[in-house]
């Protein structure tokens, strides 16, 4: 089955922990079954404006935002646990959620990830490039720099690849296609990220008893 969450990170500046959107689009059997999206404040207030004028998000309309760690829970359970995650440049969005999770001091979640742009130039060779707007050749129409539209846009270039290359699920696409299926937590950073999940579980079953 085509089961897979696509996401799409919009930050502050150019540093990686400074998510001020997130959306997330998940896809059950080939269709898009939910979507997720909210603002975040980021931990810092400063607010490049290159990158303003790329997403258009005003730091006034972040500023009640809730915070990062404040959405996480809601982000995992409904969205990332047990999923591939998808995103177009996926060192991007792979990177500033790696960030914001350290900054946060949580542990990374235990997931696979894959590249759609590296998908587009396995199945589409011969597009003039493989950027998030230039599929529009696909026949999909969004607001680039959207969270949400980006989110969408970025699963339907991953169910289209399936229906071109009549494959039924997104393991079978990677490995005919031949991208990589990648882990979210790399070998060099296992053992300080299973030291924060027995002290996230810790500390959960203390809360549960102060309870």
């Amino acid at each position: 089955m085509l089961n897979f969450v696509a996401i799409d990170f919009e930050t502050a500046n150019k540093f990686p922990n400074s998510a001020l959107s997130l959306a997330c689009t998940v896809v059950e059997n080939g269709a898009i079954k939910d979507t997720w999206y909210s603002l975040i404040k980021p931990p810092f207030q400063t607010f490049d404006p290159d990158c303003t004028a790329v997403h258009g998000i005003q730091p006034k309309e972040v500023a009640n935002a809730p915070t990062f760690d404040q959405l996480w829970p809601d982000i995992y359970e409904t969205c990332l646990k047990d999923r591939i995650i998808l995103a177009h440049n996926a060192r991007f969005d792979v990177g500033v959620l790696r960030a914001t999770l350290d900054h946060y001091k949580l542990a990374w979640p235990d997931n696979q990830f894959a590249d759609t742009v590296k998908i587009a130039r396995k199945v589409w060779p011969t597009l003039v490039n493989h950027k998030l707007n230039t599929v529009g050749a696909l026949g999909v129409e969004f607001r680039h720099h959207y969270a949400l539209d980006d989110a969408e846009t970025c699963a339907k270039i991953a169910t289209a690849a399936a229906k071109e290359t009549h494959t039924n699920s997104l393991p079978e696409l990677l490995s005919v296609i031949k991208v990589p299926l990648e882990d979210f937590i790399e070998d060099k950073h296992r053992a300080r990220q299973a030291k924060l999940q027995e002290e996230e579980a810790a500390s959960q079953q203390t809360s549960l008893f102060k309870v």
